[in-house]
């Protein structure tokens, strides 16, 4: 095993093949979905991928064009500001 697939950052994929042998595969682990800061919720409009995949996006693309995009929901976001103006 080559020392860069020994992280757990790579799933182990054990596959046949057509001669018989049985091999290990080595791909790396998917990204979770961004969510809410504050309920948990997924955030709708904010692409999941690794960061070098999403450092080639505009910025738009990103996270939505709203107070606190990317980081709450529109829900929470909505709540929070009330609240600020109202205190």
């Amino acid at each position: 095993m080559e020392p860069r697939f020994r992280s757990r950052s790579f799933k182990r994929l054990r596959v046949k093949l057509p001669g018989g042998d049985n091999v290990i595969h080595y791909r790396r682990k998917g990204v979770s979905k961004a969510h809410c800061s504050l309920c948990g919720a997924v955030l709708p409009g904010v692409p999941t991928g690794r960061a070098e995949k999403i450092a080639k996006l505009s910025k738009t693309q990103k996270r939505p064009e709203r107070p606190y995009g990317g980081v709450m929901c529109s829900k929470c976001a909505r709540g929070t500001i009330v609240n600020k103006i109202r205190s």
